[in-house]
């Protein structure tokens, strides 16, 4: 009788349930390490950014950055507003073209603000949002822009800067910045 339960008239050996109730347990555990694992490393490889900031960009470089975004911008024929800022967020050199709309001069200075001062693109806000959960402690932080259309400037392995660009889609926007920072490497 000490072997044996009864469940509904069948009889169940208790070693056999021990042994099931083990197993099942070391397969939860083993699962829970592993998420927990690929969670702490989602974070880290999201979190990696250039770990110091330089001098701010020149003027000339950022008029070079500005002017490789323009050309990208009037290639797909989008109006776009294109801010370059020193590493502080403070604003080195801005440009609106013809017939974009005017809230896009405060968008693009906020985008590049933020990509500046937490050292990475913005994108990487809207993606730990859209997962939900824990993503939506960055609605929290200060000065975040969750989309696309703000990248740090790295010169030399460090942040001289950001630019931001704000007139089109969030996807527009960020091709559009990509073409500035492509341009000082």
């Amino acid at each position: 009788m000490s072997n044996i339960l009864s469940h509904h008239g069948q009889d169940i050996n208790a070693e056999k349930v021990h042994i099931f109730w083990e197993e099942f347990m070391r397969s939860a555990i083993a699962i829970t390490i592993a998420a927990c694992l690929a969670i702490m490393l989602g974070v880290e490889a999201r979190a990696q950014a250039p770990t110091v900031y330089g001098e701010p960009i020149s003027i000339e470089n950022a008029k070079k950055a500005a002017a490789a975004a323009e050309a990208e911008a009037k290639k797909n024929n989008w109006s776009m507003c294109i801010s370059v800022v020193a590493p502080s967020g403070d604003l080195v050199y801005f440009e609106r073209m013809d017939n974009c709309q005017y809230a896009s001069i405060k968008i693009s200075q906020h985008k590049a603000r933020a990509a500046a001062i937490y050292r990475r693109s913005i994108k990487t806000f809207a993606d730990r949002i859209a997962q939900g959960g824990g993503g939506l402690t960055v609605l929290t932080l200060d000065d975040v822009v969750a989309s696309d259309g703000g990248y740090p400037l790295v010169m030399g392995g460090k942040v001289v800067g950001a630019i931001g660009c704000s007139g089109g889609s969030a996807q527009e926007d960020g091709q559009t910045c990509q073409a500035g920072v492509t341009a000082l490497k």
